[in-house]
């Protein structure tokens, strides 16, 4: 096939490139919103502790973010649109297998293996629509694409709040198979060409390999403190971490380019800003969605509803932020939302039972107008920072920051409701344990967002990078 990255940019398949990339967007969110709001009906048909719970949502982020750069070097080298192709299947039977499993540690490992599907997907359909699109019009459509994962994440809560009730939280993944073979369809028949930037160099297999124990070692390690084991686990995954580093520094072809990271100041700053916006913020759904339930005493349409504002902000600016970013310097646009987030995450912090749901929503319409305006402009930045022979790894790189910050803000909750409330099922004689470890947890991630306006400053003027001028050729 040829490469459809070389040449004149096709309307045609820029069409169809952003459509695949809407759908797999949405289709990843979806499924991620839709399942927290269905936790407390899954604990209780498996009767799962509130800290193995957490499991079915960070399983599937500890396997995407161990594949998602592996594959975003793969896509590089063997094809994007095949390596989109395989994650689509494979996330698609996933889906299938989680909706008949019959007990709370098989939908764990299946929710890893949909994970593994994610990292297909995340590695690859950003690097294509960046592919196929101009600079000047980067922002626009990456503003598009992030407002459809908003529009997943909106749709998420309400509609999964009413499947759940009325048709079970197995109804969740089987939506999810319907989604993703449309989606493979409209990639097998409509999405023409491929995109091969790499062709030829090797794959760092021993890089991967160490990457992936790091990223096992400290988040498992991390979930399971205080215990001695848990500190152990942290200790050696930072050694690994270390000894990776060391080696993608050598490797002639390494699957993660440390000078993005030592020589691309945007770079590197972007991505610590949205490692740190992520680590801030993933979880309040989590955190809610069993505070709205248990607390609150909602049922989980109605605790979607209460949800919703969120993702809805969050989809209404990102466009506007996308197209802001192509005007002025996305460090402005982001460090401005990361600011926002901050107050929002701050109000929380003040949860209580006699807290009024007119302030819950408020607190989410701060969080999502924030984030609305910090995530595309910040992958503008990324993306644009980077000549087109690495966009597959790039993205990647795009998707294992907030995938490492997923884990990070899933390791925070799950640590504060360990340490608080212990591994025992939330009944009400451990409500005032379980909103102790809430608000903890959301002081710290106040805290964490307050650091991430810094990192985000820090980037500099994006459109002063060296070699910006060929990359817009």
């Amino acid at each position: 096939m040829k490469n459809s990255s070389i040449g004149t940019y096709n309307t045609s398949l820029k069409r169809t490139a952003l459509l695949v990339a809407l759908l797999t967007s949405f289709l990843t969110a979806f499924m991620g919103s839709s399942v927290n709001i269905a936790l407390p009906t899954i604990a209780d048909e498996f009767s799962m502790s509130a800290v193995l719970l957490s499991w079915i949502s960070t399983a599937y982020l500890l396997a995407a973010a161990i594949f998602l750069v592996p594959f975003g070097r793969l896509s590089d080298m063997y094809g994007r649109k095949r390596i989109l192709t395989y994650g689509t299947a494979l996330y698609t039977i996933s889906s299938l297998l989680a909706a008949v499993s019959n007990s709370g540690n098989l939908l764990i490992v299946l929710r890893a293996l949909q994970g593994i599907g994610g990292a297909m997907i995340f590695g690859t359909g950003v690097a294509i629509l960046i592919s196929v699109y101009p600079a000047n019009e980067r922002g626009r459509v990456l503003g598009i694409n992030v407002a459809s994962t908003y529009i997943g994440l909106s749709i998420g809560p309400f509609l999964g709040g009413i499947l759940t009730q009325y048709l079970g939280w197995r109804s969740l993944f089987y939506s999810n198979v319907i989604l993703g073979l449309i989606t493979l369809a409209l990639i097998l028949w409509k999405l023409d060409g491929e995109w091969i930037e790499a062709r030829g160099e090797s794959f760092d297999w021993l890089g991967s390999i160490l990457f992936s124990i790091t990223l096992t070692a400290i988040m498992y390690g991390f979930t399971i403190l205080p215990d001695r084991s848990g500190l152990y686990l942290l200790l050696g995954g930072l050694l690994v971490l270390g000894l990776f580093i060391w080696w993608e520094t050598k490797a002639l072809n390494p699957v993660i380019n440390m000078d993005l990271f030592l020589k691309n100041r945007v770079f590197a700053f972007s991505s610590l800003a949205a490692l740190i916006n992520y680590g801030a913020t993933f979880a309040v759904t989590f955190l809610l969605s069993l505070y709205l339930q248990y607390i609150k005493g909602l049922n989980p349409q109605d605790a979607g509803l209460v949800l919703v504002s969120r993702p809805i902000f969050m989809a209404t600016f990102s466009p506007l932020a996308g197209r802001l970013s192509d005007r002025i310097e996305p460090r402005i646009v982001a460090s401005t939302g990361m600011a926002v987030v901050t107050l929002g995450l701050t109000f929380l912090a003040f949860l209580n039972e006699s807290t009024s749901l007119f302030f819950i929503i408020l607190s989410q319409i701060f969080l999502g107008f924030g984030f609305g305006l910090f995530s595309s402009p910040n992958t503008n930045a990324m993306m644009s920072s980077v000549e087109k022979k690495i966009y597959g790894v790039a993205s990647a790189m795009v998707g294992t920051m907030r995938l490492i910050g997923q884990m990070l803000s899933m390791g925070i909750a799950t640590l504060s409701i360990a340490l608080i409330l212990g591994p025992v099922e939330i009944t009400p004689d451990y409500y005032d344990p379980f909103l102790e470890s809430i608000r903890v947890a959301f002081l710290i991630f106040a805290g964490l967002c307050l650091t991430g306006i810094f990192a985000s400053a820090a980037r500099g003027r994006m459109r002063e990078v060296p070699g910006q001028e060929d990359l817009n050729a």
